[in-house]
């Protein structure tokens, strides 16, 4: 076992994987409890996929994909949260309609260009080959800026993911902090999708915290536990990548989905 933890760390690719990856999987986890205590885990989906759709066009016109996706998928997080406040179409309905387009978009720039190329192939179903020095460094600096800005905000986040109202009437800027939780969202999002892809990036969103929540009682065990099973998880994912040489992405959702489905098992016969 160690000769093989060993064999695989010998990988440079490998160990920036799981560096950035970490990161990210912690990130999301404690964002994740947030989302989907407020019914709004989804957001991560769309985000996703609205920064697929800016990638590819960013792509297809010769430049440089985060510096087009970032800003949109912020943007479009923003967009999300105020349309849902002031229109018709709710959470998930919305949700889905941006997905949607978003993804097509970002289908038809690629057919109408490159095509289906490395990179594009890479921001859909992630690539940790495509993982630089300089990719880790990034995710590095975001997710320590993100769990900065949790751990500041964490009695204000706390209020607001339980009761808007009783959140408002002590003061507290609902709005703000809701707006708040879309930006890091937004963040985490975009820098997990070099190496999850866009369309597997939400599971690390919602499954560390719906696992948690199976066993926790407090908020405090399932923000810890979420953390704790997210991160875990990856690593595991990681390791059954390398043995079974299966993509990085699909290994970590499918250890994700097997630690929801022995704690969920765990809840029920306690």
């Amino acid at each position: 076992m160690f000769e093989m933890l060993a064999e695989m760390f010998s990988f440079g690719f490998i160990v920036r994987a799981l560096i950035a990856g970490t990161l990210v999987s912690l990130c999301a986890a404690l964002l994740g409890v947030s989302l989907v205590l407020k019914r709004y885990s989804m957001i991560g989906d769309g985000l996703s996929h609205v920064g697929f759709g800016a990638m590819s066009v960013s792509v297809a016109m010769g430049f440089a994909p985060l510096t087009i996706a970032m800003p949109v998928v912020v943007l479009a997080a923003f967009l999300l949260l105020r349309i849902s406040e002031n229109s018709k179409i709710k959470g998930d309905a919305l949700v889905a309609l941006v997905s949607a387009s978003a993804l097509a978009v970002g289908i038809v720039a690629t057919s109408l260009t490159s095509g289906l190329n490395a990179d594009v192939y890479g921001y859909m179903f992630g690539s940790v080959l495509a993982m630089t020095a300089g990719d880790v460094w990034l995710s590095a600096g975001l997710s320590a800026v993100v769990l900065a800005v949790y751990i500041l905000f964490y009695n204000r986040l706390f209020s607001v993911t339980f009761d808007e109202g009783f959140a408002a009437a002590t003061g507290v800027n609902v709005r703000l902090y809701s707006m708040l939780l879309a930006l890091l969202t937004a963040v985490v999002v975009v820098i997990g999708m070099r190496m999850m892809g866009a369309l597997l990036i939400s599971s690390l969103v919602i499954f560390p915290a719906l696992t948690s929540m199976r066993i926790a009682k407090s908020y405090k065990g399932v923000v810890l536990g979420a953390a704790a099973m997210s991160v875990i998880c990856f690593f595991v994912g990681m390791v059954a990548s390398y043995l079974l040489k299966t993509p990085v992405g699909a290994s970590v959702v499918l250890t994700n989905l097997a630690a929801f489905g022995i704690c969920w098992a765990v809840g029920k016969f306690r």
